[in-house]
């Protein structure tokens, strides 16, 4: 019996494997900014030959087309997806206050010749500036890209699903333009083949 389970196991185990991330599934793309504009001319391209339906909301997207990946990407991947446990949880309504009596109020009231109190907590000033620390984004820049270089991911598993690399020869219109439908050609290709 123990060897039959082990048979099913290693029989499953392939196809546990080949489950994820696939390019055939993707059918709405959100495109990150790319150096010189050339997200636009991939979005022109992919609009016009219906290879996938381009959205303005990531949240709506199936894929991220992206020219960089690390951790710029990953940084901004968690700025449009943010993580669960980052989420601030819904305050409670306060119920009403409670009337107060008059003696009460009195005895809340400080004295007119007691001076302000200049302390400084301390504790709060830190966790204020550790707070701002851990929401500083990693500096964006062009320089260290792989120039031509372009990453279909996959929005939800964040795998890689579709690469290629393919250089505009320069920054004229006409040259991104067939750049980008050379690309276009490409991932068409690839659909098909799946």
């Amino acid at each position: 019996m123990k060897c039959m389970k082990r048979l099913v196991l290693l029989l499953c185990f392939p196809a546990m494997l080949a489950i994820g991330s696939d390019l055939s599934e993707v059918k709405s793309v959100y495109l990150l900014r790319m150096s010189k504009g050339f997200d636009q001319y991939l979005a022109n391209r992919l609009t016009n030959q219906h290879v996938f339906q381009i959205v303005t909301d990531p949240k709506l997207a199936d894929a991220i087309l992206t020219d960089q990946i690390g951790e710029t990407f990953e940084a901004k991947l968690n700025e449009l997806f943010p993580p669960l446990e980052h989420v601030e949880p819904v305050e409670k309504p306060k119920e009403p206050a409670k009337p107060e009596k008059p003696a009460e109020k009195a005895a809340a009231k400080p004295e007119k010749n007691t001076p302000p109190s200049k302390t400084v907590d301390v504790d709060n000033t830190m966790s204020l500036f550790s707070e701002a620390s851990t929401k500083l984004a990693p500096l964006t820049s062009s320089f260290g890209r792989a120039k031509g270089t372009l990453f279909l991911v996959d929005a939800k598993s964040k795998e890689v699903v579709w690469s290629t690399y393919d250089p505009p020869k320069d920054a004229t219109s006409n040259q991104m333009d067939r750049t980008a439908n050379d690309i276009v050609s490409r991932l068409k290709r690839d659909l098909k083949k799946k």
